[in-house]
């Protein structure tokens, strides 16, 4: 077990109004991180303030709190700049999340980059918002798409990874972590087979950058994306991360105010990134609220939080082996805190239905991960999902609740 001497969950929690309430009258047992984190009180109270106190639109005015705002604005851009140990605040640009930054890139550049017979690599275990726009470009630039297969364990096959890369593969996309299975992904080993090949390379930190430390330099990645609503932050906002010098080859994929130097009936030019990149009025408030959100995680610090949730995780482990019934999708030696999950002879559904009768949150369904549930021969599956502010306690209430929905459901159950 990792060493969690000095975590303290019990004032963590307390940072969490919604971790205070009940849901059926039951004490809330929240085990869907993966999907959205709950909010501390700071990001709320920041959010908050903003519009109470300090509203103004930002690069548009020369009055005080439009200026202020403006401050306020760029001094995020520099704090999720150092949070990633970018290069650079012109590569930290502002998304609605990261479906809308893995969009940005598909669409801007493939039409820098990518031609007729060009690949693009992404693999089986992806999230659809990292399969889908991929789809999308390949039919409108006449790209081929391929897809590297998993093990019955969740990983990459890596051997048939390197086959398929080619002098024609101009990006890899590839989930850190997958949002199914949990398993990390060997990304500094993809990045650097890939970049030997001439390849770039997108990763999908939707589910790794609230979780551990984020390096994009020591990574040498080229695109990374990640969303503020999984990092304890507000919905509609995300950064994507890109080098300096591929966004400044990159074509604005969107047009309106503040992405133009300049305008004029016969056309117009654009501003430098990231602006070129952001048209219309930005996410304001959301963008103050992210940065609050990564003020948080760094107060407590990534090292910490990745220690407790891998705790939890072998505990969940654990103790979720001894439900009769069970198996755990996904069973890679390196895994963040996601278990999905079966129980013989029983509906997702009705389990998540009468979990939530007893105050406890859990996903169910396919989890917008479809070619890696048919890998595993199901439709549809469970998940909980494990974060900063989970306890032992909850996951022990959470495996006695699963032993009593199986009874319920299948009361002469044998196996």
């Amino acid at each position: 077990m990792a060493d969690t001497t000095e975590y303290n969950v019990r004032k963590i929690r307390q940072q969490f109004p919604m971790l205070h309430q009940k849901m059926h009258g039951k004490p809330f047992i929240y085990l869907d991180s993966a999907a959205t984190a709950q909010k501390p009180a700071s990001v709320i109270d920041t959010m908050n303030r903003f519009y109470s106190e300090q509203y103004a639109t930002v690069h548009r005015a020369v009055y005080d709190f439009a200026s202020q705002a403006t401050d306020r604005h760029h001094a995020v851009r520099n704090r999720v700049k150092k949070f990633l140990n970018a290069a650079f605040p012109e590569e930290i640009v502002f998304t609605k999340g990261t479906t809308d930054g893995i969009n940005l890139v598909a669409q801007s550049f493939s039409k820098a980059f990518i031609e007729k017979g060009d690949e693009i690599l992404i693999s089986v275990m992806e999230h659809h918002s990292n399969i889908v726009p991929w789809q999308m470009v390949c039919k409108e630039r006449g790209a081929v798409l391929k897809f590297i297969p998993i093990s019955d364990r969740g990983e990459l096959i890596f051997e048939e990874f390197e086959k398929l890369l080619t002098e024609k593969t101009k990006l890899v996309s590839i989930a850190h972590i997958s949002n199914s299975t949990g398993t990390i992904n060997p990304v500094e080993e993809i990045i650097k087979r890939a970049h030997a090949r001439g390849a770039k390379v997108l990763i999908d930190g939707a589910q790794s950058a609230p979780h551990f430390p984020v390096d994009v330099q020591k990574l040498g990645v080229d695109f990374y994306v990640f969303s503020g609503h999984k990092a304890y932050g507000p919905t509609g906002i995300g950064v994507l991360y890109g080098k300096k010098s591929l966004l400044e080859k990159m074509p604005p994929y969107q047009g309106g105010g503040d992405m133009i130097e300049e305008v004029a009936l016969e056309g117009s030019t654009y501003q430098h990134p990231p602006m070129r990149f952001e048209a219309g009025t930005p996410p304001i408030a959301e963008v103050m609220g992210l940065g609050e959100a990564i003020d948080y995680i760094e107060m407590i610090g990534r090292d910490k939080i990745a220690a407790w949730e891998q705790d939890l995780l072998e505990y969940a482990t654990q103790k979720m082996q001894g439900v009769r019934g069970l198996k755990i999708m996904g069973t890679a030696p390196h895994k963040a805190a996601i278990i999905s999950f079966q129980i013989k002879d029983l509906h997702p559904l009705d389990m998540g239905t009468l979990l939530d009768l007893r105050g406890i949150a859990v996903r169910t369904g396919h989890l917008c991960a479809q070619p890696t549930l048919k890998h595993f021969g199901v439709g549809q599956i469970a998940r909980a999902s494990f974060a900063l502010y989970n306890t032992r306690e909850e996951i022990d209430l959470f495996v006695e609740a699963l032993e009593e929905v199986s009874l319920l459901l299948r009361p002469t159950l044998s196996y």
